[in-house]
């Protein structure tokens, strides 16, 4: 596979609590969720709800001690208070609840620097998959403990075994690199396939390119251009850009110089890097166009919007 794809996620730099957007967005949408069931805005009188998740947190439920903290957090029927939310996380945590435990490590990651460690691997074992999916992130980063990518596959097939997107990509990049598996790239299609098929952009893209080149699966150019294309969709800047080259060549699609105009020039305005390449082949294919072609082709940018996967998918640029 060429440095083209080379796209393992990985955690910010000198971010050792492993704070990824992709983890966390499980846990900001059970806040979402727990807080704005309670009331919305603040009110000086407090909701049936809040009072019944109240008297529960009270006596010591776990599922209650986290929701009030996400309460007290976003200021939902409640003032906002971080000392408050603090405090019922902490009380969650000390039952074992995940997604307080994790709430804690992503405010406070130095506080509990020695316990995150614990904490993930007891609710991996337990057989949660997004700390099984977090666990081995670490261990192929290594994040907090040492790298062993042998223990990375480990947990990443316990979580996408479990139907994790994230766990099947990362399973399906493992066997792709032969990271701590024998090198197999039929694997590797089998796990992005699933994580394509529930959205996941990186997985699409990975997927249309051994299609692309035969890689694992028959080579097929048109499912290598249904990949790429729905990842495209979802804005996906270097699937555009393939996209793109599909059309200008005709593989798989009928020849189209109009749409592979649109979709190397939307390349070119989203790319976080690559962009020059991009601008180039687009003004390439250009100067084989008419103006009227260029005209459609610039308007078909204009109006393009994303369309965002139904199921969990990563989106990338």
């Amino acid at each position: 596979m060429t440095d083209e794809f080379q796209l393992q996620v990985r955690p910010k730099d000198g971010d050792s609590s492993l704070r990824l957007s992709k983890v966390r967005s499980g846990l900001i949408a059970r806040g979402l969720s727990d807080a704005g069931s309670l009331a919305g805005p603040f009110s000086p009188e407090p909701t049936d709800r809040l009072s019944e998740i109240r008297r529960l947190a009270e006596e010591g439920d776990a599922d209650a001690q986290g929701s009030l903290g996400y309460a007290y957090r976003r200021g939902s029927g409640v003032p906002q208070d971080y000392d408050e939310a603090v405090k019922w996380f902490s009380k969650a945590a000390e039952q074992g609840d995940f997604d307080a435990r994790e709430m804690l490590l992503f405010e406070f990651p130095e506080d509990y620097a020695e316990a995150a460690t614990r904490w993930r691997r007891e609710a991996a074992e337990q057989g949660h998959a997004e700390a099984q999916f977090i666990l081995a992130t670490a261990y192929g980063t290594a994040s907090q403990v040492p790298m062993d990518y042998a223990e990375a596959v480990k947990w990443y097939r316990k979580a996408a075994e479990q139907g994790h997107v994230e766990g099947q990509y990362q399973l399906g990049y493992m066997y792709g690199k032969g990271q701590g598996v024998p090198r197999d790239d039929a694997e590797a299609a089998r796990w992005y396939r699933k994580a394509a098929e529930q959205g996941h952009a990186y997985a699409q893209v990975y997927l249309a390119y051994l299609y692309d080149e035969g890689q694992g699966v028959p080579k097929d150019y048109a499912e290598a251009a249904r990949w790429y294309r729905k990842a495209a969709e979802q804005g996906h800047a270097r699937a555009q850009f393939k996209l793109g080259n599909v059309y200008r060549e005709g593989q798989g699609v009928a020849q189209d110089y109009v749409q592979a105009h649109m979709w190397m020039n939307l390349a070119a305005s989203r790319a976080s890097d690559g962009q020059e390449r991009y601008t180039s082949a687009r003004d390439s294919l250009a100067g084989v166009m008419t103006a009227q072609q260029i005209a459609e082709a610039q308007r078909l940018a204009r109006e393009w919007k994303p369309k965002l996967p139904k199921a969990g998918g990563a989106q990338a640029t």
